[in-house]
């Protein structure tokens, strides 16, 4: 169970690092990839924020993730320097893709088809 601290350092970095990549992320990645950070999650000791991050508009999303793996000495010190005010010690980063909305999608797409073929079979009846 996470603490208080731990929700509220995870919501600023959440919240400065979307930022972070809205304004830099084109310098990263390319134009092309749309990335979203949608949970930062902590660990007890404050020292480590895993990252989950959503990638739109490109194929190959582990190569953005790469990317962004490549970029983690920039992106940390840009991190840092936006929330130098709020935090003691800057925490080491990590990435994780978010595939939550993705399988969200494939299930919805799935349901969609069950559905769209029921109704002739409840015609039959």
């Amino acid at each position: 169970m996470e603490s208080k601290r731990q929700r509220q350092v995870a919501e600023i970095i959440r919240r400065h690092f979307g930022m972070l990549l809205q304004q830099e992320g084109a310098y990263i990645y390319g134009p092309e990839p749309l990335v979203t950070v949608t949970n930062v999650k902590m660990t007890p000791d404050l020292g480590l924020a895993r990252i989950y991050l959503s990638v739109y508009n490109t194929d190959n999303k582990q190569a953005v993730l790469l990317e962004m793996e490549d970029a983690y000495p920039r992106l940390k010190q840009a991190l840092h320097g936006r929330i130098r005010k709020q935090l003691r010690r800057m925490p080491e980063l990590e990435f994780f893709l978010d595939d939550t909305l993705d399988e969200m999608e494939r299930v919805n797409r799935l349901l969609d088809s069950l559905r769209s073929s029921s109704p002739a079979s409840s015609e039959e009846e």
